[in-house]
């Protein structure tokens, strides 16, 4: 549901943004306000119990570590001791990275990003590519969230240290790793660092 509903977002972005025209940055603001409401207004009602069981069997089901990995000493501490949500968020960034730069289609989503009428003027679709690509990142961008309520969270919606924090800390790290998938799994880890240092 954290997919599909984030995708909903990102086909609402595409349609100011693409269609209508409507100033990313002014429409991306918008949009993460909506959300930091939505999302406040429906964890405040998680909260209070509603459905508490169900999130904390959530939290264990995504916390739950690799059997046997995770008991190697030393080893199995810093790298296997984390939930599937880890794991399966590198191999994404590196499918994306194989994608982007080994494929016809990642070829050309490429071309739409860095230009847009250059890539027209060679026939590719640019509006299909741009909707597609906002609503697919949106997806993805939902489950980072999702992975923050039900693991990172431990299965709580935090109002205080929001959510966003780290939202904006994603921001960040996509313009820190210009927009290579696999810098960015570096930069997450060098982010992850600080943020490690700073907490103790």
């Amino acid at each position: 549901s954290a997919f599909a509903l984030s995708c909903v977002m990102g086909f609402i972005y595409s349609v100011l943004t693409v269609s209508l025209r409507a100033n990313q940055n002014v429409t991306g603001l918008a949009i993460t306000i909506f959300g930091v409401g939505v999302g406040k207004f429906f964890g405040t009602f998680i909260l209070d119990g509603a459905t508490a069981t169900a999130v904390e069997k959530a939290y264990r089901s995504f916390s739950t570590t690799i059997p046997g990995l995770s008991g190697i000493p030393y080893v199995g501490k810093i790298l296997f001791s984390y939930g599937f949500m880890v794991y399966a968020g590198i191999a994404l960034a590196v499918v994306l990275y194989m994608f982007l730069n080994k494929t016809r289609t990642g070829l050309n989503l490429r071309a739409v990003g860095e230009n847009p009428a250059t890539a027209d003027a060679a026939g590719i679709n640019v509006t299909r590519y741009k909707y597609l690509a906002a609503i697919i990142g949106a997806g993805i961008a939902g489950i980072g969230g999702m992975f923050y309520v039900l693991d990172f969270g431990k299965g709580m919606w935090v109002t205080q240290n929001n959510i966003e924090a780290l939202g904006w800390l994603a921001v960040a790290l996509v313009i820190f790793s210009k927009w290579n998938p696999v810098k960015a799994i570096w930069g997450s880890i060098l982010f992850g660092l600080l943020s490690w240092a700073y907490a103790y």
